[in-house]
């Protein structure tokens, strides 16, 4: 679900850095908007609303707009809805997943999916998302700018 706000006549999407120790030290090119597997006979939409929730602890609400499905580097297709939303980015509470840490050690350990949110402006999120997801900040601008002109 890409959520979108309205500030000051610019437009911000909320993106979500993935937890875990790989991701720790990474930034660039690996925020992405939440989302997640389709369960079998799941509505997408309502797919994508619940891995909104389960990755930031936050229900959106309000008409989804669906856009184009992109294709990530690793083959992965990613359906998107766009929704007006305004959360507290820094108020999200991920859902928790186990792995051996470190590796060969025997040893489980809890990780967040998602270790933080935060909005940006479309310029810096191009530069922040994984680089199969730019196409869908593409069109909501395209959508958004054709609707107040």
């Amino acid at each position: 679900m890409l959520a979108y706000k309205i500030d000051a006549g610019k437009i911000l999407v909320l993106l979500v850095h993935p937890g875990g120790p790989f991701w720790r030290n990474k930034d660039r090119g690996v925020w992405t908007i939440p989302k997640g597997e389709i369960g079998d006979g799941e509505d997408p939409l309502a797919a994508a609303r619940r891995e909104f929730r389960e990755e930031t602890g936050q229900d959106v609400t309000g008409e989804a707009v669906a856009l184009t499905p992109v294709r990530q580097a690793g083959g992965k297709i990613v359906e998107a809805w766009a929704i007006a939303a305004d959360i507290a980015a820094d108020a999200i509470v991920s859902n928790r997943f186990e792995m051996e840490w470190p590796p060969r050690s025997g040893r489980k350990q809890s990780f967040p999916e998602v270790d933080r949110a935060a909005w940006f402006r479309l310029a810096e999120a191009r530069e922040r998302i994984n680089k199969g997801q730019t196409g869908l900040l593409d069109e909501l601008e395209r959508r958004l700018r054709r609707t107040r002109e």
